[in-house]
């Protein structure tokens, strides 16, 4: 077994896991902000029109950054920066648990919203930017379609409270520790 090397504290993440950390920040808060306008609308205004195919092409978006965020944390783990010592052990477990909740959540999030939108009866697919649309591998069912529609709502309901105790959390180290061994936002800037 090959023992793995740690950077020091206060190390920051590598440039493009901080890029693709600020970047899909925003695009999943902005998803999430789109989905709640949208489904708000009456069924044929022209503003959700207009909205639906944006936020199912940016929803596969951030599931892609999603997978390329998880192949750059496995191919830099053994130079990311460790939890801090001083965080206490419930502080640990929050911190990987929400940690893991996110990631899960950008993944699953997308995907239920595809299943959503593939089977709908009366859908009209899910395009993605260049391609006209991406291939629907689920029949039409609009039961299904019920059943993931609750689905993508609740998990994106779940992923904005999971972003917003992140952000509570490094609020909180940051104003408690400022610069200190748990201040671990410099790690992200």
């Amino acid at each position: 077994m090959t023992e793995q090397i740690r950077t020091p504290q206060g190390e920051k993440y590598p440039a493009l896991l901080r890029i693709l950390h600020w970047l899909r920040a925003v695009l999943i808060l902005s998803l999430i902000a789109c989905g709640w306008y949208m489904t708000g609308r009456a069924e044929h205004d022209p503003v959700a029109g207009f909205l639906y195919p944006g936020h199912k092409q940016f929803g596969l978006l951030a599931w892609l950054l999603a997978l390329v965020h998880l192949v750059l944390r496995w191919r830099h783990q053994a130079t990311l920066p460790t939890t801090p010592a001083a965080l206490k052990p419930l502080e640990k477990l929050l911190s990987h648990g929400i940690h893991r909740l996110i990631i899960a959540l950008t993944l699953l999030t997308p995907m239920l919203g595809y299943a959503m939108s593939s089977s709908l009866t009366d859908g009209d697919g899910v395009p993605f930017f260049f391609l006209s649309h991406v291939p629907e591998i689920l029949p039409k069912n609009d039961g299904a379609f019920a059943a993931f529609q609750m689905l993508h709502r609740y998990s994106a309901y779940i992923l904005l409270l999971c972003i917003a105790l992140h952000i509570a959390g490094t609020v909180k180290h940051r104003l408690q520790d400022r610069n200190g061994e748990t201040d671990v936002l410099p790690r992200m800037l």
